[in-house]
């Protein structure tokens, strides 16, 4: 164990795993924008503007598009789009 300025031993922060983003944080580090995620799903649909164009892939049905219905994305392994605190499984 660690001992603090006052020759205490202090027990060592327990690192936990965020559910949303799946990186692992403490206490400590857990500030209001450590969590980037998306809060919706990755869809597969018509997206509800009809305005836009999306690339489809040759399996695809003329009408299907690909995207996070949050915040229109089109990759699955884009950034999220809203930050916030991050939430474990203990919680």
């Amino acid at each position: 164990m660690e001992k603090d300025e006052g020759g205490k031993e202090k027990e060592k922060e327990r690192e936990k795993v965020c559910k949303r983003c799946k990186q692992t944080f403490t206490s400590s580090s857990n500030t209001s924008s450590a969590c980037r995620f998306h809060p919706s799903f990755f869809v597969c649909r018509r997206h509800d503007d009809q305005k836009r164009y999306y690339e489809l892939g040759p399996e695809d049905p003329p009408y299907a598009a690909k995207f996070y219905d949050c915040c229109g994305a089109e990759d699955l392994e884009a950034s999220g789009c809203t930050t916030s605190f991050h939430v474990s499984y203990d919680d």
